[in-house]
């Protein structure tokens, strides 16, 4: 038999995992990748297979995965889609077609040559060094900021917006992706406006006008916007090819004027160019700002210059490999730029004096003794610029479009140093054509890939239909036609100087988002955010973030206002909106450090009684089975405390771990969705008292913990095994030995609607209603409902019905009248409750005296002075003496008959057969423990009577015992809602000492035929205080 042949060797295996995939998703060390892997070839021969399977499905990139243009699909369908490695027809850029080309059109842009020289001649060459040095650190700041998000895992298209979006949030991403990709889209406008104004100036000295100067540019500035479309649409591979034709006449045009400096020519003296001479240098080296300028305003002339550093990030999608190109070309374009734009500022004002007349006349035939300026030293007498003369030569006289500046009115269009200069005029004319085009070509591709992202993460549903791409390169064509008729909308317009400052502070806004992006990610230390770029720092970036901000007001302060009104408009739509994504942001990892600290530092904190809160710990099962048990504690829990729905999963181990793992996140997106402020909590155990133990000992952390066990009233006692009777009563003596209170919750109706079909989506079209609540002395508590009511989330009719409408799940047929009943009952604590009146009920041992009219007197005023102490309104007080008077003969007949099943009658039994049978159910009730607490039974359904007679007219009734008084007021006194609860303290069967049976038929025989009532029991602690 053939022998198989050995493993390939380590190197040999990484060569061909890099030939299959082209880089790993993930780092690996070689060291460990060649011992794990040979330990896999050593036992299996198949382990080759098994890592090149892992290679094709495992390690592919996003951008790799058969989707173009950064286009993204659901965990399940990525992991079911067809591995294709070559994506044939799909077009991916490198760092410098796609990045470093992008980002040097766009930042030198026109500025470079209608700006530049003039900045000089107002701020001089010092100052002007200084200006473009500040922008440079502002941009350097976000490219290093950027540089370190587009490292920080794979980068997808949407450039600005998925880098914001996937650092800060959707909140953040939603509100900066949306004005990103209009102010690209106006952007575009605005290139194409000053691309006409240059032709029409040019038509205009040459007299060949179409209509007149506004129509001409609105004609050119209509056809050049269609021609860039079809650009745009005819794909990426054109557009770069565009692009990079631009460049090159851009660099010939930079190349034509560095070359012009070292050719001065006398006929160009009369203009100002004398060529690099000391004495103009020392001249300009100083600003003279005229006509109000400051050195902040020609700040804000120059910074939007520096605004396109972007352009690269902004078509991640469509980028062979972002998380390289990304930093390596926008850094390397800021640092040409950068260069560029300082030695063109210090060449122009070494060679172009401020002020010229441009007549050859104004030469200085004999020597002057008081020359003070450089022209005159040259032999040249522009002195009549200073005296107020007609000037229209030199740095100070060369600032053209009127879309740049502050000014409203125009300016004449002149390129007289530039083109003066130059060697070759129509050269500069060619550059800053294509300046504009260029700027206006990479704006009008970036925009629909941003929208485009934007769209496909379904942050604004009316936009949805923009997420569809076309083509192998998934092209937002939809996307292009609404950029092309937003630019072509404003370009109509033809007068961008209000538009031009807020697009400005939208892309600066960006900016400080992404710096703020790696603050925010850095302070909240997440183990995600490992950047493979390192040159950044957390301080740095918020520095960036902080300048971003200043130098919007120093554009424009209006504009900086309404950037920040819309951003956070934005915001709050998002966030009121809360699209259904979870991308691991910085904001979760922040919220999470931040509740760790501070339960920490909560741990370290004694309890005190003026902080004492319910915080309940509630046996719902699964949330939605319970609705009416959980709408009521929420009510009270919903802003001052904390909330957990308990589930004990009984049964086989390995089936309840599956039901663990699946209902944690089902129903606490549940909790969520129905604006529930709880927390779901899932155990397994063997019985419901194993499970209650484990929740009441585990649940929580640190302060945050449970104190009060809420359950439902089992309204099934009688019908059920006795056995869960007893493990049900059980649960109440545990939570006392854990020290919790306990709350048992009835309603007439019951509790259980999971046997109802269509239950849950009936429920989840209803919002939860959120009453603040008192607990007050039968009181009139209308003024109090007017100030303590929150708002209640009801939904109307037409919001509830199309949910109704659409869920197939609830039956054709009508329920019936019982379950209609249930229905109902349980979405009863949810509605919008009125005003109300509450009656308290404070039982007290008398001692068994008779209560005459003075010691009624007397503890009416006692009751009345506490009440006062603790702050607690009230209108009226009662006292009812005849508690311990004995019940009506037929409620004791009905309460003998409830419990005759469960009596053992062990007098009419032999002994050994009694206690046989006590030993076997010892829920039995015996003839003497029957005897024995026949004034505590009596009490129970005097209680139940007096309830009737005296406050079937109240909306909430509370019950309480003297020594629990504090317990029972905590608990009742924030509810001060108008449907009917009754409170009142819970009996406690003492262990061993009451049969179950009988404990439950108390609790029977107190609470029924009664509206929603409450028993509660306190855990011996204060907590209420009238001490400051």
């Amino acid at each position: 038999m053939r022998r198989p042949p050995p493993p390939l060797p380590c190197k040999a295996r990484l060569r061909r995992l890099a030939l299959l995939k082209g880089r790993l998703r993930a780092k690996l060390h070689p060291e460990f990748f060649c011992k794990v892997s040979t330990e896999i070839m050593t036992r299996d021969r198949r382990g080759e297979e098994q890592l090149e399977l892992y290679a094709k499905f495992e390690v592919q990139e996003p951008f790799e995965d058969g989707y173009a243009n950064g286009e993204e699909g659901t965990p399940a369908g990525e992991a079911a889609a067809t591995y294709t490695p070559d994506s044939k027809g799909v077009v991916k850029f490198g760092w410098i077609k796609g990045v470093l080309v992008r980002c040097m059109l766009n930042i030198w842009g026109v500025m470079l040559f209608i700006r530049l020289s003039w900045i000089v001649g107002q701020a001089g060459i010092g100052l002007s060094v200084v200006v473009i040095a500040m922008a440079t650190v502002v941009t350097t700041i976000t490219g290093l900021s950027t540089s370190a998000i587009a490292t920080n895992g794979f980068v997808r298209g949407g450039g600005a917006y998925y880098l914001i979006s996937r650092s800060l949030g959707p909140e953040f991403g939603g509100a900066i992706g949306l004005i990103f990709a209009f102010a690209n889209a106006v952007a575009v406008a605005m290139y194409v406006v000053g691309f006409a104004e240059t032709v029409v100036e040019l038509l205009k000295e040459n007299g060949t006008l179409m209509i007149d100067e506004m129509n001409d540019i609105r004609i050119i500035g209509a056809i050049t916007v269609v021609i860039l479309l079809g650009i745009s649409v005819a794909g990426m591979e054109w557009e770069a090819k565009a692009q990079i034709v631009l460049l090159v006449i851009l660099v010939l045009a930079i190349g034509d004027f560095v070359i012009g400096t070292f050719i001065p020519l006398d006929s160009k003296k009369a203009k100002g160019f004398f060529g690099y001479k000391a004495e103009i240098f020392m001249e300009n080296f100083g600003p003279d700002f005229r006509k109000e300028e400051t050195f902040f305003s020609v700040f804000a002339i120059f910074f939007p210059a520096a605004t396109g550093i972007l352009a690269g990030a902004n078509i991640s999608g469509d980028l062979a490999d972002p998380q390289s190109a990304i930093p390596k070309g926008t850094l390397l374009a800021i640092l040409i730029t950068t260069l560029v734009y300082m030695g063109i500022a210090v060449s122009v004002g070494s060679c172009v004096v401020r002020d010229a007349t441009g007549n050859v006349n104004n030469t200085i035939v004999a020597e002057l003794t008081n020359c003070t300026t450089a022209a005159c030293k040259l032999n040249y007498d522009f002195s009549s610029c200073q005296a107020g003369a007609d000037c229209h030569y030199g740095l100070m006289n060369n600032f053209q479009f009127s879309i740049l500046l502050k000014k409203k009115k125009k300016k004449m269009f002149c390129l007289q140093v530039m083109s003066m200069v130059s060697g070759f005029a129509p050269l500069i004319s060619a550059g800053i054509f294509s300046a504009t085009l260029s700027s206006a070509l990479a704006s009008l591709v970036s925009a629909p890939k941003i929208f485009q992202a934007l769209c496909k993460d379904n942050i604004y549903p009316g936009f949805q239909m923009f997420a569809k791409g076309y083509g192998k390169n998934n092209e937002p064509l939809r996307g292009y036609l609404l950029t092309f008729l937003i630019a072509l909308g404003f370009i109509l317009i033809a007068e961008l100087n209000v538009i031009a400052p807020i697009i400005s502070n939208f892309f600066l806004a960006s900016y400080a988002l992404i710096n703020f992006s790696v603050f925010h990610a850095s302070l909240a230390k997440s183990p995600g955010w490992r950047p493979a770029f390192k040159y950044y720092n957390m301080w740095i970036s918020l520095v960036g973030a902080i300048l971003c901000c200043i130098v919007m007001f120093v554009i424009n302060w209006w504009a900086a206002l309404l950037t920040y009104v819309i951003v956070l408009g934005l915001y709050i739509y998002v966030t009121y909106k809360k699209p259904d994504v979870n991308w691991g942001s910085s904001t979760q990892a922040l919220t999470y450090l931040n509740a760790l600290q501070h339960s920490i530092r909560l741990s370290g904190v004694e309890d005190h009684v003026k902080n004492f809160r319910p915080q309940c710990l509630i046996m719902t099962g699964a949330p939605n089975a319970r609705p009416a048990l959980l709408h009521l504690v929420h009510a009270f829990t919903k802003n001052v405390g904390l909330m957990i729905c308990g589930h004990v999963h009984m049964g086989p181990r390995r089936q309840a771990m599956k039901e663990l793992s699946t209902d944690l996140a089902k129903y606490q997106r549940w909790l969520i969705k129905n604006k529930m402020k709880a927390f779901y909590a899932p155990v397994h155990a063997e019985d419901l008292r194993d499970g209650g133990q484990y929740l009441m000992q585990a649940a929580g952390l640190g302060r945050m913990r449970p104190n009060t066990l809420v359950v439902g009233f089992k309204k099934n006692w009688r019908q059920g095994d006795m056995r869960d009777v007893e493990t049900y009563i059980n649960l109440f003596h545990d939570a006392f030995d854990i020290q919790y209170g306990v709350v048992v919750i009835r309603l007439k109706e019951g509790l259980d609607i999971s046997h109802l079909q269509g239950q849950e989506e009936l429920l989840s079209s209803q919002e939860k209603s959120p009453c603040s609540k008192d607990v007050i002395i039968k009181v009139d508590y209308s003024k109090k409902a007017e100030t303590d009511t929150s708002i209640a989330f009801v939904p109307s009719s037409s919001e509830r019905t199309p949910a109704l409408r659409k869920d197939s799940k609830i039956p054709s047929s009508p329920l019936n009248v019982a379950d209609q009943r249930l229905l109902d009952a349980s979405t009863q604590f949810q509605k919008k409750q009125g005003k109300s009146n509450i009656d308290v009920w404070w039982l007290f041992d008398d001692g068994g005296n008779i209560l005459n009219i003075s010691k009624a007197c007397v503890q009416k005023n006692k009751m009345a002075t506490l009440l006062s102490k603790f702050r607690i309104d009230f209108s009226d007080i009662m006292v009812l003496g005849d508690i311990n008077t004995k019940p009506k003969k037929e409620n004791i007949a009905a309460f003998e008959e409830m419990i005759e099943p469960f009596r053992l009658h062990e007098d009419d039994k032999e002994q050994e057969v009694a206690d046989k049978m006590k030993e076997d159910e010892p829920w039995r009730i015996t003839d003497n423990e029957l005897e024995l607490y026949k004034t505590k039974t009596y009490r129970q359904i005097r209680l139940n009577e007096l309830l009737k007679e005296h406050s079937s007219t109240a909306n909430i009734i509370v019950i309480i015992i003297l020594s629990l008084s504090f317990d029972m007021t905590c608990i009742c006194y924030r509810f001060n809602c108008s449907f009917f609860v009754y409170f009142r303290s819970l009996p406690v069967a003492r262990k061993g000492a009451v049969s179950s049976a009988l404990y439950m038929a108390w609790l029977e025989a107190l609470s029924k035929d009664l509206p929603p009532i409450l028993l509660v029991r306190g855990n011996h602690q204060s907590v209420l205080t009238f001490y400051s």
